[in-house]
């Protein structure tokens, strides 16, 4: 089978994105990252990279309470290519939770995204139940990163172990940790093998540093669990996925890594409760 991809996280506006210092730390202490790191990508570019590496589709991120038109177009135009994913501030409680319902019920989302070092808040946080609420109401996986994060921020509030009650108290919710879990690997793994729902992204993690717990995992009990995304461009989709095809993985692992799960997790039809 040829290599297919799905990549679960694409940034296409990076260029209109304010830039606070921990952002400007990341891109130069972080990443090393040059011009390309701040750059808006238009639709035809972006397909032009996906259907050179073999990304049938992406999804892209946007602000559910203020979506960038721009943005919106790109599912708008290409449906078949592209999805979104709607970020949510827990701190807006029940005004994010209308907003992402909204946003829901007239574009091609397929997931809500938390990013708990911006609100310096751990995800068991009771601002975030809302939130799950919602998720769970309206049959949508909700990803959540987990791992020290690369900028001067605060971590400890992505500690995966924070996930072990949100689990508990929405069994029905399907959770995707994001960025990895570096260093909390063995936490996460633990997790993922006594949740059935909780899933993890290697997005803005190169796969040449996968640790071999992950490695063994995705070959083993997780072959489900484990889903590809860059963060393109900060890592770009194209690096990824030459990265994970030379990983040592079993027959059929790598096209569930890169393609199957996703589409399973974020594309298979929604079952909302009205």
């Amino acid at each position: 089978m040829a290599t297919r991809a799905i990549d679960c996280w694409v940034n296409v506006n990076m260029g209109e994105q304010a830039k606070p210092e921990w952002l400007i730390r990341v891109k130069e202490d972080y990443f090393r990252a040059g011009d390309e790191f701040f750059k808006n990508l238009t639709i035809d570019e972006t397909l032009e990279m996906m259907n050179r590496v073999g990304c049938e589709k992406a999804v892209v991120t946007v602000d559910a309470e203020r979506p960038s038109e721009r943005v919106l177009e790109f599912p708008r135009r290409q449906p078949a290519r592209f999805a979104l994913a709607a970020g949510v501030s827990p701190n807006s409680l029940l005004k994010g939770c209308w907003a992402l319902e909204d946003l829901a019920r007239n574009e091609r989302v397929v997931m809500a995204r938390v990013v708990p070092f911006q609100v310096d808040l751990p995800p068991d946080h009771r601002n975030y139940y809302p939130l799950y609420a919602k998720c769970a109401e309206l049959d949508l996986p909700i990803s959540i990163n987990t791992g020290i994060p690369g900028p001067p921020v605060p971590g400890e509030c992505q500690n995966p172990m924070h996930l072990d009650r949100v689990c508990l108290d929405f069994p029905q919710l399907r959770i995707c940790m994001a960025h990895g879990a570096d260093p909390w690997w063995g936490v996460a793994i633990r997790l993922m093998i006594k949740y059935r729902n909780l899933h993890l992204m290697t997005s803005a993690y190169s796969p040449r540093y996968f640790p071999p717990e992950l490695v063994h995992f995705m070959n083993t009990r997780g072959q489900e669990k484990i889903l590809f995304a860059s963060d393109h461009p900060v890592l770009s989709t194209e690096r990824c996925i030459k990265e994970a095809s030379e990983l040592d993985l079993r027959p059929g692992v790598l096209d569930k890594f890169l393609y199957a799960n996703a589409e399973r997790l974020f594309f298979s039809p929604r079952k909302p409760r009205h």
